[in-house]
């Protein structure tokens, strides 16, 4: 296989390389290596950037297996021969945890899994002396999160380039955040490379799923919501919100001013309540 990758894709996971400072001389980056097509393409583009880098860095990959599907069923060579042809060394973690993901009384599958994860390879990380952990994290997948935030938890919030995790001394870092899904798909198609199906049951059936098929229909309509939906989330737009709600003793203390305050409140009518 030769290892190589268009100008455009790799100029767009440089700009955010350099943009949002991701790499540094000495890392010992972790490469969280699901199978997907986006979790392939990071490593296949890190094995051909970092040989060109001003400095030396280390890149290992390792695959969580949360026991969605026995062992037996689960067939990682694909990845263990993917990264031998890349020299970057590659191993399995499997935690039986499925159960608790799939049954958890308080939180979503999608949520508890996506924290068991974390929490796994940060944890990794940082026991084996990684300074930083690689995440396959597009462009879409940061507006989706946005609008998720949004729609479904009354915030605005998305996930950053790069994240500092004060518990274990990690750094997150997400070099595709400029690469949008459909070129990093079309890309792994034309390699040859066929990704590891998804061992979730829920897989395709998500809130993420919605929300992808919601801007896919709105851009029927308009080609310009995804574009306005990245500018929104960046820092420096125009915004305006409401005030922040008030608790139920400052709306007490306010109404009381308002109805029996010395001085009553002038109406927009110029009158006195």
């Amino acid at each position: 296989m030769r290892i190589a990758l268009p100008k455009k894709m790799i100029r767009t996971v440089q700009r955010a390389v350099v943009e949002f400072g991701l790499l540094a001389k000495g890392d010992r980056i972790l490469v969280g290596l699901s199978g997907g097509k986006d979790s392939t393409f990071l490593l296949y583009a890190l094995a051909v950037l970092t040989p060109h880098l001003p400095f030396p860095v280390e890149i290992e990959a390792m695959t969580i297996d949360l026991g969605f599907k026995s062992q037996k069923e689960m067939d990682w060579s694909s990845l263990e021969e993917l990264c031998a042809t890349l020299k970057i060394p590659y191993q399995v973690q499997r935690v039986e945890l499925a159960a608790a993901i799939l049954h958890h009384p308080t939180q979503t599958p999608c949520a508890c899994c996506a924290y068991f994860r974390r929490a796994i390879i940060h944890n990794f990380a940082k026991e084996h002396g990684f300074n930083k952990v690689a995440f396959a994290h597009h462009y879409d997948d940061a507006v989706e999160t946005f609008l998720m935030s949004i729609l479904y938890s009354g915030q605005v919030h998305t996930f950053v380039p790069r994240t500092y995790l004060e518990r274990t001394g990690v750094t997150v870092i997400r070099p595709l955040v400029y690469l949008r899904e459909k070129d990093i798909r079309g890309f792994i198609k034309k390699l040859g490379i066929e990704p590891v199906p998804s061992p979730c049951s829920l897989d395709g059936s998500t809130k993420r799923a919605e929300i992808k098929e919601l801007i896919r229909e709105l851009k029927k309509k308009n080609q310009h919501v995804f574009a306005h939906l990245a500018v929104a989330m960046r820092e420096g737009r125009a915004m305006q919100f409401w005030p922040r709600e008030l608790t139920k003793e400052e709306i007490r203390e306010k109404s009381w001013q308002f109805w029996y305050g010395e001085a009553g409140v002038e109406s927009e009518a110029g009158g006195i309540c």
